[in-house]
């Protein structure tokens, strides 16, 4: 069975690891008193805009390094179900960064200085605050968190169900 490119199992192993980090601070941030949350958002923040990078960055190695192909004796609904599942994924990865970064700025918060990207980084603010469009970017990107979650699910079930029902090795083209 054909496995994956090692730079796309590298690409999948470190968005895991910092959707592992960004979804559960940002979870938890709203139940922060508020005079300790800036580190909270500067981690979840860090990480989000990261995965952005690395998912346009994993977007450009699967062109030029296509996914090898699902082996013949998956079922058609499954790879169907795989490829709805994936392409959604991708494209959370990339539009749940940017509904933070709008939102962040629509609430009057540029990275800068203590939430500055990866602390060091400062990134300009491109809008004046408007909250009620903060609310409901903030609204689409708290949508948009618990979706990945969903979607990780599945993603995660479709890898039990071919390594433990199926025993098939599907789970060996990513590892």
């Amino acid at each position: 069975m054909q496995g994956y490119s090692t730079g796309s199992k590298w690409f999948h192993w470190i968005t895991v690891a910092l959707l592992a980090l960004a979804w559960p601070v940002g979870f938890v941030i709203e139940f922060i008193k508020d005079d300790v949350k800036m580190p909270f958002y500067a981690v979840h923040e860090s990480a989000g805009l990261t995965i952005f990078f690395v998912a346009l960055a994993r977007l450009a190695w699967r062109a030029a390094y296509p996914p090898p192909p699902l082996p013949e004796h998956v079922p058609l609904p499954l790879r169907r179900t795989a490829a709805g599942v994936h392409h959604a994924l991708y494209a959370l990865l990339i539009l749940q960064p940017v509904l933070g970064f709008i939102a962040t700025n629509a609430w009057g918060f540029p990275l800068r200085g203590q939430t500055a990207y990866l602390g060091v980084f400062n990134l300009p603010k491109f809008m004046e605050t408007n909250e009620p469009l903060a609310g409901a970017i903030q609204t689409a990107h708290t949508v948009g968190g618990y979706a990945i979650v969903v979607l990780l699910v599945l993603h995660i079930g479709g890898v039990v169900y071919h390594q433990a029902i199926r025993r098939d090795g599907t789970l060996l083209r990513m590892v």
